[in-house]
């Protein structure tokens, strides 16, 4: 009698314990920088031209 109910309450746990689980998605952030254009940049820092923050203007930082 007691097996039987040992036996009844593990099943009822295993079940219990398979139904109640989560999945969890975990989404990689993008590493693609979103830069502001160069013409942006301009009227931000008050120039009068947009050459210097435009890609292939800008000076390497070493």
């Amino acid at each position: 009698m007691k097996v039987k109910f040992l036996v009844l309450a593990v099943m009822i746990v295993m079940i219990g314990s398979a139904c109640s689980r989560k999945t969890v998605v975990v989404h990689k952030k993008s590493t693609h920088v979103h830069k502001m254009p160069p013409g942006h940049a301009k009227k931000i820092h008050g120039d009068k031209s947009a050459r210097n923050y435009a890609p292939g203007h800008q000076k390497k930082k070493h």
